[in-house]
């Protein structure tokens, strides 16, 4: 097949897999040191490849500093290009197989784009039957061997395939490389749904329900065994659930749309791309270990008393009752009292939590209207429901950490105050979108806790 730089840019015709791999590979190429060479000397900044897996910073465009947005925006610019070629490439590519060209939209999802062009740079262009020929190769030898032809028997094989190829990655990556990033909850679980309806149709063409259901229950057990092997607690689990279940899903339906024109050899082929690739993501973020954004998150009550009663209560507070809040039966650590020694700025404040303590030196005393402090140390942020006595997942340690936080206390009509608090924090954990849901909604609830705390104090004093 005959294949000029001109049909880069055009919408019609095909491409072979080997063109593709190798445009796919010199544009990466060309990108990375473009990027990165603007990066450096037109903005005295750092680029690497991770920065294609975790677009955090770019996707809150809006609220970046002004160098900032000026930075991400002449790199999307320089961006567009590539893009147009890169998904030009991809229709082309998926006219080739055969497969629906709307697939296409699996080229802008991080970590699963990576996924997606590993595995059209191996299936066949739609020139042969499905299955006409044996697997090749030992891995191909072995999947002919071990998957059994009936139904139930490859649904079975697919999800202990699966479970057990994603329990070492996982391992590897948050044991070994302690990474939470795209790699394990986007890639993971896209690899897993993907690989399981891949190896149930490895024999025989199966419905879209079929591989759907493979690819749920194929991230339901992983999660039970995760947690049977004491790598993970209940919470974590539940809250890492609704993303992974969605990648999964897509990831079968992905598989399911591929197995009907990938004949054994090339489904073996995909297979071991995605057991190679997946833990590769998490190589990559480890070797860039990029920076964790930080988000804010404010509340805020109305007290029944003027700001200097309010304000001995903010400083520092009695014990607080046993918490009601599901949230924290569950694990998550909460706030106990709160205790100061000194007074004015430099003085330290330790608001103890269920975990262990924050230590908060104060940087701003302008009472009553304004204590800010930083914080040197962060507890535990949770304690994880586990069939073990104790475990001690990575995350736990520096993962979720508070950096800063302050009380506002503005004065309302009629002698009220309205008080706000606000913590300032960052998170290792990626998709940083998904997880700051989590942790905005645990901080707000826990600024509930603290400020309804002195609101009733407060006004329980004034009303005597």
């Amino acid at each position: 097949m005959k294949f000029k730089f001109s049909d880069w840019w055009r919408w019609g015709g095909t491409i072979n897999r080997g063109h593709y791999l190798l445009a796919g590979i010199v544009l990466m190429a060309i990108k990375y040191n473009l990027d990165r060479a603007v990066a450096y000397f037109g903005f005295h900044r750092a680029w690497s490849l991770i920065n294609y897996l975790q677009p955090d910073h770019a996707a809150s465009f809006v609220a970046l500093a002004k160098d900032d947005s000026i930075f991400y925006a002449t790199m999307v610019a320089m961006a567009l290009p590539f893009i147009w070629i890169g998904v030009m490439l991809t229709f082309k590519r998926l006219r080739a197989i055969g497969l629906p060209l709307w697939l296409v939209v699996l080229f802008f999802i991080p970590a699963i784009n990576l996924l997606f062009f590993a595995v059209l740079s191996v299936l066949p262009s739609r020139s042969a039957p499905v299955f006409e020929s044996p697997p090749r190769g030992w891995i191909g030898r072995f999947l002919d061997w071990v998957i059994p032809k009936s139904a139930w028997g490859s649904a079975a094989m697919s999800l202990f395939l699966t479970v057990f190829a994603g329990l070492f990655i996982a391992y590897f990556g948050t044991s070994v490389l302690e990474r939470y990033g795209w790699g394990l909850f986007v890639g993971l679980p896209f690899a897993l749904g993907m690989g399981a309806a891949l190896i149930h149709g490895y024999h025989e063409e199966r419905t879209c329900w079929e591989c759907l259901a493979v690819a749920i229950f194929s991230m339901v057990l992983f999660g039970a065994w995760f947690l049977a092997f004491g790598f993970e607690g209940i919470g974590c689990l539940i809250m890492a659930a609704p993303l992974g279940l969605v990648i999964a899903l897509l990831g079968g339906f992905a598989g399911y749309v591929i197995q009907g024109v990938c004949r054994r050899k090339e489904t073996a082929t995909a297979l071991l791309i995605l057991l190679t690739v997946t833990p590769a993501m998490l190589g990559m973020e480890r070797m860039a270990d990029p920076e964790a954004p930080l988000f804010a998150v404010r509340t805020s009550v109305e007290i029944n008393a003027p700001p200097s009663k309010v304000w001995k209560h903010v400083v520092s507070f009695t014990e607080l009752p046993a918490p009601r809040e599901w949230l924290f039966r569950a694990g998550i650590a909460y706030p106990l009292r709160a205790e100061i020694i000194g007074h004015g700025k430099g003085a330290k404040r330790f608001c103890v939590f269920s975990t262990g303590s924050f230590v908060e030196p104060i940087e701003v005393w302008d009472e009553p209207r304004l204590l800010k402090f930083s914080v040197t140390s962060n507890p535990p942020p949770m304690e994880e429901w586990t069939p073990y006595r104790e475990i001690h997942p990575p995350h736990l340690n520096g993962f979720l950490a508070s950096k800063g936080g302050q009380f506002l206390l503005t004065p309302l009509a009629d002698g009220r105050t309205r008080l706000e608090g606000t913590t300032w924090y960052h998170h290792h954990m990626w998709p940083a979108g998904y997880w700051k849901l989590w942790s905005d909604f645990i901080i707000h609830r826990i600024h509930l806790r603290v400020l309804q705390h002195v609101k009733d104090l407060t006004e329980r004093e004034s009303n005597g």
